[in-house]
């Protein structure tokens, strides 16, 4: 029996489409072994988002090529469709695969001797119109499951457009018949991902919403929790807000990105918002739920982007009531307009700019976590071992440690927020074990 395994970098699509493609695999034969053992197959599904994709996947083809000189190696994922050529030309790489083929991999696996040229199956992406469902299994204690895919956005420094296709979905009950599945299974949290979610609908086959999809997964019995990926603050409408209040599957946590907090870069990175419709959005969410935990995109570094815009950012996050930041230097991007855009920002500032809004998101953070002390909260423990120890969530996202315990591994247990540790996490005493 051949041995597959595969290494996923980037976003929780990435690893619900690496998960589902190796079952399908599975499902013909394969065996799936971890990424560091030896393998007959190594499949690398790749991101585009940072700017080391390429230095990413060479370091990655080497690695794996040590462990087995004479394994397969195939690249997929956004990185793939949009520079399938320099990913061929990697030594060791036998195989690239497109947005649109990756999912039939098997059709394409004549052999699994080396190739003496790369083999490319890689259509353009405009071709690209299906919507391959996919949920991830077996890599988490939390599954990630996707209902949508493509962006109908082309922001001025994005080429997920160009990687992923135009925005589409199934039907919801399709989907919901996908959930199902993994309602089946011993899950218990549920990430609702994809590339725009908030744009499930959009396609022209399917006159529904992501408010019709989240009502009716919120009836699914066998998953307890529903967490919203990241959701566009122009698409996050009050009835989704106003829903996840009211629901008890639904918890109370949201990803939303910023880049930007200054209306002037907003414009320049085509964004379908201003700062005024962001503040609204997280007003309504803390009015409705006042222990939601609330994480922002930003980009720093952006073309133009001066030391004033930056500190409008800057004040603007300080002000705002929410619980973290994650933060990206702006990096260039081939057949993007904003790599045209003049007066670039050197690295040294972007990295200072960087740096200043961590330091801002540490301090959120901590704030935020201050503000839970000593409430009751419902805590899924990980099953990934942090050394001694492991973690869990709470329904708004505080990350809690204690010793490691299989006996507590992917069970939900009550508990009291005591304190936070030196590491900034959450320590609690066990008041009701759940499930």
């Amino acid at each position: 029996m051949s041995r597959v395994a595969i290494h996923t970098l980037g976003c929780k699509l990435n690893y619900s489409e690496s998960s589902t493609i190796v079952r399908q695999l599975e499902n013909n034969g394969f065996s799936k072994v971890e990424f560091t053992d030896e393998a007959d197959i190594y499949i690398i599904n790749t991101c585009s988002v940072t700017d080391n994709a390429d230095k990413k996947c060479r370091t990655t083809v080497k690695g794996v090529l040590k462990q087995n000189p004479e394994a397969y190696v195939v690249v997929i994922g956004c990185y793939a469709q949009l520079k399938p050529k320099e990913i061929s030309e990697i030594p060791g790489v036998d195989m690239v695969l497109g947005a649109a083929e990756k999912f039939n991999m098997i059709e394409h696996l004549h052999s699994l001797r080396k190739e003496e040229k790369a083999i490319v199956f890689n259509k353009n992406i405009k071709e690209t119109q299906d919507f391959e469902p996919a949920f991830s299994y077996g890599d988490r204690t939390r599954s990630f499951l996707k209902v949508q895919d493509g962006c109908d956005y082309f922001c001025s420094f994005c080429t997920i457009p160009l990687a992923r296709g135009k925005s589409r979905n199934a039907s919801v009950a399709e989907t919901v018949a996908k959930a199902k599945e993994v309602a089946a299974t011993d899950i218990r949290e549920v990430v609702i991902t994809g590339v725009n979610i908030g744009d499930f609908g959009a396609d022209e086959d399917y006159m529904e919403t992501f408010y019709d999809l989240i009502v009716e997964l919120d009836k699914i019995e066998g998953i307890d929790r529903f967490r919203i990926s990241s959701i566009e603050p122009n698409l996050l409408s009050n009835e989704i807000i106003d829903f996840v209040a009211s629901s008890d599957k639904f918890v109370p946590h949201f990803h939303i990105p910023l880049q930007s907090g200054d209306d002037e870069v907003l414009a320049k990175m085509r964004r379908k918002y201003l700062s005024d419709l962001y503040v609204e959005r997280i007003t309504r969410i803390k009015k409705q739920m006042p222990n939601c935990c609330i994480g922002v995109d930003v980009i720093v570094g952006f073309p133009g982007e001066t030391e004033e815009h930056f500190l409008n950012t800057y004040k603007f996050l300080n002000e705002l009531d929410i619980s973290y930041l994650h933060v990206f230097p702006y990096s260039e991007r081939n057949n993007t307009t904003a790599k045209k855009m003049a007066n670039k920002v050197t690295k040294a500032e972007k990295t200072n700019r960087a740096q200043r809004l961590r330091i801002l998101s540490a301090k959120k953070k901590r704030y935020f976590y201050e503000a839970q002390l000593g409430r009751s909260m419902d805590v899924l423990w990980e099953e990934e071992r942090q050394g001694d120890n492991m973690q869990g969530f709470s329904q708004n996202y505080v990350r809690f440690e204690a010793v490691y315990d299989a006996t507590r591994v992917n069970t939900i247990e009550r508990l009291t927020f005591d304190e936070i540790n030196e590491s900034g996490l959450a320590k609690a005493s066990l008041k009701e074990h759940l499930q």
